[in-house]
């Protein structure tokens, strides 16, 4: 082994372990699957030599890339995550809004999703006090859930109004050790799906979009009646043709980001965690307690936002300002 992959190794094995050990509470009888693809393998490959010091029963497999985020893998790899306790599903394009990942969840894994993770991001953005951030979370749900609407604008055009009433939140805090538990990594946002048909107005998305990443410029998203009726910007035409039917247009999620480490780097992922950012979905908003279940869920990452739940203003110019 040279010296830059033992350099690799070393800088990787503790947030793999602040994942297996803290975040999934793994243990040693349980069964792991890890599900990984071509891009990702090397990454996942660290988190399964850490696991099997752990676990005595590791698998670890290999899936194609597909062309989108909430892609349901083959049959056979949705049977195969039925089989398992714990598993880390490291790919490329996101498995989290999938009926597979939601079946396994219900017949009790505890599953952590990483999509297009990467080492950076895993350096930068996994350890933290996950303690604080859950109170942070909670803080936010208290507010999110006692709420009818929820409002964004920002200085580059957003004005977005939505219905939130009696829905419930999604609290990505980080910790997954019960059965059933899900959440991504690295975790830091609380969302909520706006009921559906009700989101008006227009939002800016310029940090990053599902499956494109960093956005060199903003794209302009206008909604009527709770979908995307024109998407203008950059790459508007690739978001486009993935938008094959009306349900595929729906906003499906609105999330404020909550990790202090995480940074808008192009990452969706961590993107729609860092502090004073929120985010917008299009698409499958099921995972989250809606209505709409499609192949596809996008995310639209928003810099800098200022945000309204009811009249109350918690955030200012990306500044979380809300009371506990």
């Amino acid at each position: 082994m040279n010296a830059k992959n033992q350099k690799f190794l070393m800088k990787m094995r503790k947030p793999a372990d602040i994942v297996l050990k803290k975040c999934l509470g793994l243990k040693k009888d349980e069964k792991v699957l890890i599900v990984s693809d071509s891009k990702l393998y090397g990454v996942a490959k660290i988190f399964f030599e850490q696991a099997k010091k752990i676990a005595k029963d590791v698998k670890l497999i290999k899936i194609p890339i597909p062309e989108v985020n909430g892609t349901e893998p083959s049959k056979e790899t949705a049977k195969e995550m039925l089989k398992y306790d714990v598993e880390l599903l490291i790919t490329t394009k996101s498995l989290s809004h999938t009926k597979a990942r939601k079946n396994a969840c219900k017949n009790g894994a505890k599953i952590v999703t990483m999509p297009g993770i990467t080492e950076e991001v895993i350096n930068r953005a996994l350890d933290i006090n996950y303690k604080k951030l859950a109170e942070r979370n909670r803080k936010l749900m208290k507010i999110l859930t006692k709420a009818e609407t929820a409002k964004i604008t920002t200085e580059k055009g957003t004005d977005l109004l939505m219905n939130i009433k009696g829905r419930k939140c999604f609290d990505d805090n980080g910790v997954y050790n019960k059965k059933g538990s899900f959440g991504n990594l690295p975790a830091g946002e609380v969302a909520v799906a706006p009921v559906e048909g009700t989101t008006k107005g227009i939002y800016v998305v310029d940090a990053s979009f599902g499956g494109i990443g960093r956005l060199n410029k903003p794209l302009k998203i206008k909604v009527k009646n709770g979908y995307a009726t024109e998407i203008k910007g950059e790459k508007a035409r690739e978001i486009e043709k993935h938008l094959k039917n009306k349900k595929y247009r729906n906003i499906a999620e609105f999330g404020i980001g909550t990790n202090p480490k995480a940074r808008v780097s192009g990452c969706v992922l961590e993107d729609e965690k860092a502090v004073g950012t929120v985010h917008i979905a299009l698409g499958n908003n099921v995972s989250l307690g809606g209505k709409v279940n499609v192949p596809l869920h996008l995310d639209g990452v928003i810099k800098n936002p200022s945000v309204w739940i009811d009249e109350k203003k918690i955030m200012d110019n990306g500044k979380l300002i809300f009371k506990s």
